[in-house]
């Protein structure tokens, strides 16, 4: 089944929903970084909320990064998604390998850790982007994000996010749900949400099961009018190139372009997102040394 988010109102437009299927674009990103299990884990959920914020922004052009420093073994989770679904991440080390909790679970927490915070900007590609920035509360993710969402944003949310790794580090399963009642909303209808909240099990367990993101959403909301809005195709694509990467050299300035120069005659740069790598020749180092000059 190929990955997709739905975006989804009930109960007379009191309840906004996004939905998301994400198994595919975390095993892309899986092979691509050559992921740990608990690695996949924390960058999978990462990605999975911030694919669905992004959505929400309804501009093509429009972006969500969402950087997570929780001080732990991980290392910084770093996560830029386009509102059209393209997105691309990585975590800091990826090998990253733990012991699996008493029962049985990826350790992501330990991973992530709480001592740091969550960061998410919202950039219109118009004017200064919006940034929220908030504490980490448990290294999960998803209830960091909800934490987020209630003092950042002050949109009471309830968020789920699962990634389930097979034995051989493939993703069996992976997506997430964001569930925000909107100002004004019936506390039957918030009562329900809690309720169906903490009864609706490993939503990377129903993934993997061959559920559909509205199939969960239907057993959630499905007494309340349900309707399904829209429906966007996420993927991990970086959209790093040659000519990006001129730019971080020239912004490096004389001194250190001089160095590389002299001392390796080349420079070879990767990208964090893809791990493409890009070499420059020292005519080409020259190149932008004269442009560095020139600014």
């Amino acid at each position: 089944m190929k990955d997709y988010i739905v975006r989804a109102t009930a109960a007379d437009g009191y309840i906004r929903a996004f939905a998301a299927n994400t198994t595919a674009m975390v095993d892309n990103a899986r092979k691509i970084h050559g992921l740990s299990p608990v690695a996949s884990a924390a960058l999978g959920r990462t990605m999975t909320a911030t694919t669905m914020m992004a959505i929400d922004l309804k501009d093509d052009n429009a972006e969500v990064s969402t950087i997570i420093k929780g001080g732990g073994p991980i290392g910084n989770i770093v996560v830029v998604a386009v509102s059209s679904g393209r997105i691309k991440g990585y975590v800091s080390n990826p090998k990253l390998d733990l012991p699996l909790k008493p029962n049985g679970k990826l350790d992501v927490s330990s991973a992530v850790g709480k001592n740091g915070t969550i960061t998410v900007i919202k950039d219109y590609k118009l004017k200064e982007p919006y940034i929220g920035q908030t504490k980490l509360v448990s290294g999960e993710i998803a209830e960091d994000i909800t934490y987020y969402f209630a003092v950042s944003e002050q949109k009471p949310s309830a968020v789920i996010l699962g990634v389930l790794v097979d034995k051989d580090f493939s993703i069996d399963g992976a997506g997430g749900i964001i569930l925000q009642p909107m100002p004004g909303a019936p506390d039957e209808v918030i009562d329900h949400i809690e309720n169906k909240i903490s009864s609706v099990g490993s939503i990377s367990h129903r993934i993997a099961e061959g559920q559909k993101p509205e199939d969960i959403l239907w057993d959630m909301l499905g007494d309340y009018g349900l309707k399904i809005n829209d429906k966007v195709y996420p993927y991990f694509e970086c959209d790093c190139n040659k000519k990006r990467l001129e730019s971080v050299l020239i912004s490096l300035g004389k001194d250190e372009l001089e160095d590389m120069i002299e001392k390796d005659g080349l420079a070879e740069l990767t990208c964090h997102y893809c791990n493409n790598k890009y070499v420059f020749t020292k005519d080409e180092l020259e190149i932008l040394l004269k442009q560095a000059l020139d600014k």
